[in-house]
């Protein structure tokens, strides 16, 4: 770490439970986020800002007004542009020394798979139950921890998979057909709900990333904005899971 990093990220290097060794894990390391809109947005920023070494960016949509309400990362300068092109501006803005690799495209279940297995960890902030599905294949088949954040008109949740054999994958959470996929387009969301759960899926990855604390692996944590109150539920692996529980058995 040179003299500009020490002073940049000082105010996290002093945390005893970071110190040198966890900062430099966090700059050592490489990141997948999937999806850079409003749960992509605190994520990519604080991941930024946070120290880590590089992030790919994953996403094939482009600004909308509609947006900006909640998606922070871009500007009303951007609209029009793909989202991956804007996020990477404005975090060569917020940290230079933090590699960008923008993908501007609808991966394929292989092309999406062979970038999980590049990297040390991966954050799903898409809107989607067929590309989190992927998604979580693509982690357990590789074993990389998956950060799983979601957000809807007053309610969003955030759950950690550690991809280790015997432990819960989202599939065991949802199902193969997942729930009624809703959309904060037909049904509205609050603009600062999607920080919080973008933030609190930063704050885990931060956590596995540099070896701290006790991450929410295996874990459910639900947050009613309107009570302004958490809820933590444990998961358990399901037994007829036909992502994980074949290596299960065959561990």
């Amino acid at each position: 770490m040179n003299d500009f990093q020490l002073l940049r990220y000082s105010r996290q290097i002093m945390l005893p439970q970071m110190g040198m060794e966890g900062q430099q894990r966090l700059l050592d390391s490489r990141v997948l986020i999937v999806g850079l809109g409003g749960l992509g947005s605190p994520v990519a920023m604080y991941l930024a800002a946070a120290g880590v070494g590089e992030l790919v960016l994953l996403d094939y949509d482009k600004v909308d007004l509609s947006n900006l309400q909640r998606q922070i990362i871009h500007d009303t300068s951007s609209i029009g542009q793909p989202k991956v092109e804007s996020a990477a501006n404005a975090i060569a803005a917020l940290n230079p020394e933090c590699r960008v690799d923008a993908v501007n495209q609808l991966l394929d279940e292989a092309a999406l798979t062979e970038q999980v297995a590049r990297v040390d960890l991966v954050l799903d902030c898409c809107d989607n139950f067929q590309t989190r599905f992927t998604v979580n294949q693509a982690c357990v088949e590789h074993r990389k921890p998956l950060v799983s954040g979601a957000a809807i008109r007053m309610e969003g949740q955030l759950a950690l998979f550690s991809g280790q054999p015997g432990d819960p994958c989202y599939h065991c959470l949802y199902g193969i057909e997942g729930e009624l996929e809703e959309t904060c387009s037909e049904n509205g969301v609050l603009s600062p709900l999607v920080g919080v759960i973008g933030s609190m899926q930063a704050v885990e990855a931060i956590k596995v990333l540099a070896g701290f604390g006790q991450p929410l692996f295996g874990k459910l944590a639900l947050f009613d904005a309107m009570r302004g109150d958490w809820r933590t539920l444990r998961l358990k692996t399901d037994p007829a899971c036909s992502v994980c529980a074949g290596r299960v058995r065959e561990e």
